[in-house]
């Protein structure tokens, strides 16, 4: 049993908090921006509400993060009652925001000041995973500290792996958003060209999901598409936020998106359309509004 600190507690923390106290058996403090959802968790699962990231961090072993973006991110961590003004000498953060690869090797940088080790730790599978403890981890930072923070990490993952060090684990998440947008556009033009055409979309989704097609959006979201259902967990909202992310990424890098830049349009047609809280899958809206 390690002591922990879980700084942030939206749809994802929450879930994942629960699963170090109950799946990985740790000790757990917990701190959220709104002190009354920090309370809620701890009544429902045993741990300790703090009023600070660094109260709630004191004399953890590891500190995890999951905030909005940058700015969150740094608000907790280096801001003054940050997670830094109590972490203790060799102590591991662990970051499980999307946030750019910058502020994690800045933060990397801070933590190496400060005597702390540091670990940029985004996830993929969405309020479902989070609630089921089956997300995927893409790690960056130094062997020896992933080796150490990843039989905790396993609390809430299926998938955890070391992409390379500080930052890396950010440019593997974008690589993640690139092909998650892509199929979901795919997936959401098919659809839209079978219902135009006149086919039984859940009789095409049935033969063609076993073949070169298949994909986990079109076995876990053709159903509610084709139902015009949008309201399964990761919004518009956050998935915009995430494809700034890679296109600032990508200027800086040299690399060409331009399905990946047309993609990131369309869904702002979505937010105008009043969809910022629909899930991703909701690319088809778009193409079915009259």
């Amino acid at each position: 049993m390690a002591k922990v600190a879980f700084i942030g507690l939206g749809v994802m923390g929450y879930p994942m908090a629960g699963h170090l106290k109950v799946k990985g058996g740790h000790e757990v403090a917990v701190y959220n921006r709104t002190f009354a959802k920090a309370e809620k968790w701890a009544a429902e699962f045993g741990g300790k509400a703090f009023r600070t990231p660094a109260e709630a961090a004191a004399d953890a072993d590891f500190v995890f993060t999951c905030v909005g973006n940058d700015d969150d991110l740094r608000s907790v961590t280096i801001a003054e009652g940050g997670v830094f003004d109590g972490m203790k000498p060799g102590a591991i953060l662990i970051d499980n925001t999307t946030a750019s690869a910058e502020v994690a090797r800045e933060l990397d940088a801070a933590a190496r000041q400060k005597g702390f080790a540091f670990v940029d730790a985004p996830v993929s599978g969405g309020q479902a995973g989070a609630e089921n403890g089956v997300l995927t981890v893409m790690c960056g930072g130094e062997k020896d500290i992933f080796d150490k923070a990843r039989p905790i990490i396993d609390a809430y993952a299926r998938m955890v792996g070391l992409m390379g060090p500080a930052g890396a684990g950010q440019l593997a998440k974008m690589v993640n958003q690139i092909c998650v947008a892509g199929v979901v556009q795919g997936l959401a033009e098919g659809i839209h060209f079978g219902k135009k055409a006149g086919l039984d979309m859940e009789a095409v989704i049935e033969v063609i999901s076993k073949g070169a097609a298949g994909s986990w959006q079109m076995d876990n979201r053709h159903k509610t598409m084709i139902a015009g259902k949008y309201d399964l967990g990761f919004a518009i909202d956050w998935m915009r936020k995430d494809l700034g992310i890679v296109l600032s990424e990508a200027r800086l890098n040299g690399a060409k998106l331009p399905v990946t830049a047309l993609i990131d349009q369309f869904y702002g047609d979505v937010q105008d359309m009043g969809g910022n809280r629909w899930d991703t899958s909701s690319l088809l809206a778009r193409l079915e509004r009259k």
